[in-house]
């Protein structure tokens, strides 16, 4: 069964400057890429193919670990529609704590002279062992803070440009 979780904000560029940004994996992801309480105090490194996660079938990689447990997950990326569209989703066997396999997004649509953007994922829980609980407990949780994350930190990018 997939869940869904989705988060949506008013960013103060148009259209093709967000997608632009965010169409850059290491920017979209930042927060799996600073340590913060939501990730345990941990980090994940993120590694891209040629591509840079910029095209269909670019491949991206993110490993670290989380409480001294290796986590690791690939994705790939399944539409890419500039400059109002991205989809992608977890390849091969993902190793995390939370969720399992998922497919993710970002969605950005004129709103005046702004854009209003709306990252979603639809994800699966863990079928076993701790994973299993510790996605029962916390999937939601995170799901929420994951999208809203990649949201806010697209609100904050460019107000700072603003200023």
């Amino acid at each position: 069964m997939l869940l869904h979780d989705e988060a949506t904000g008013i960013v103060q560029a148009p259209p093709a400057r967000l997608f632009e940004h965010l169409d850059d994996p290491r920017r979209l992801s930042g927060h799996m890429s600073q340590s913060s309480a939501m990730m345990l105090g941990s980090r994940m490194a993120i590694e891209l193919d040629a591509a840079a996660g910029r095209a269909v079938g670019s491949k991206m990689r993110l490993t670290g670990r989380v409480l001294g447990i290796p986590i690791f997950l690939e994705e790939v990326v399944t539409e890419h529609v500039p400059p109002n569209h991205k989809t992608w989703q977890t390849i091969g066997t993902p190793r995390l704590l939370v969720l399992s396999h998922y497919t993710m997004g970002f969605e950005a649509t004129p709103e005046g002279a702004a854009s209003r953007l709306r990252v979603f994922i639809d994800y699966a829980l863990p079928t076993s062992g701790l994973s299993r609980w510790l996605g029962l407990l916390l999937g939601r949780l995170y799901a929420r803070w994951c999208t809203a994350q990649m949201v806010n930190d697209a609100i904050k990018e460019f107000n700072r440009r603003a200023s």
